[in-house]
């Protein structure tokens, strides 16, 4: 029974397998509808109630599929830890929290219904690929990610010092230019702060270039990682 059962949940290589994988993955995305849908305001007490019954009915079983896979996998304190695992409880764990109680004041708890989408991972190749590549490439990425956090309090401070006295309602501390230095490192400037003397003009010309690299290092290295990654499965088939 728990090799059969194992054959259905883990592996993708029969027909029962590849359909229960679809199943859950048509659950996933219309749980996250009815979680949008119950964000629309004016909504009739039938409709609340059908949306709260498929919700029931996905948690249900989102549950089942959690405990069927602690109980087939062989090492389970590690499964349970492991990211798939904590994935799994979290895309159930709101439910459970605030089932029969009023948790007015964790409602925020309702957005890790959104890590259901992360489940889907599980289930698409190219997702795979992708989670694959990323942990192939963490170790830049990590790296990358501190010097970006440096260069965002490097470019805060330059800011600061260049327009502090012609806009200090702005640029009163470091603290409020990290809004511009983010929004200007990005690229993505919304232009609702912005430099008027010279010599802050000509420090955001220089920082909208390291910006333009900011953007695009990232992309190769996870370009260049599912390369790899692609390359390898190909090989080993």
């Amino acid at each position: 029974m728990k090799a059969y059962l194992k054959s259905i949940v883990e592996y993708n290589d029969n027909r029962l397998s590849r359909g229960f994988a679809f199943f859950i993955q048509f659950l996933i995305v219309l749980s996250v509808i009815t979680f949008s849908l119950e964000t629309l305001p004016s909504l009739e007490p039938r409709t609340k109630v059908v949306l709260q019954s498929i919700e029931i009915f996905c948690v249900v079983v989102f549950t089942l599929e959690y405990l069927a896979r602690i109980y087939v996998a062989d090492q389970k304190l590690r499964f349970i830890f492991s990211f798939f695992g904590i994935i799994d409880l979290l895309a159930i764990l709101p439910f459970y929290l605030s089932f029969g109680v009023d948790l007015r004041s964790l409602r925020v708890l309702r957005m890790f219904r959104l890590f259901r989408l992360l489940k889907l991972v599980r289930y698409n190749r190219a997702m795979r690929h992708f989670s694959k590549a990323m942990l192939l490439a963490k170790e830049q990425i990590i790296l990358f990610m501190a010097i970006t956090l440096v260069l965002i309090y490097f470019a805060a401070v330059g800011i600061y010092y260049f327009e502090n006295e012609a806009q200090p309602e702005h640029f009163s501390s470091i603290f409020d230019s990290l809004w511009w230095s983010i929004v200007t490192l990005t690229t993505v400037g919304y232009g609702d702060v912005y430099p008027i003397t010279v010599g802050g003009r000509i420090f955001t010309f220089f920082i909208l270039l390291i910006g333009l690299g900011i953007v695009a290092i990232p992309t190769g290295i996870i370009s260049s990682s599912l390369t790899k990654v692609v390359e390898s499965k190909g090989e080993l088939e």
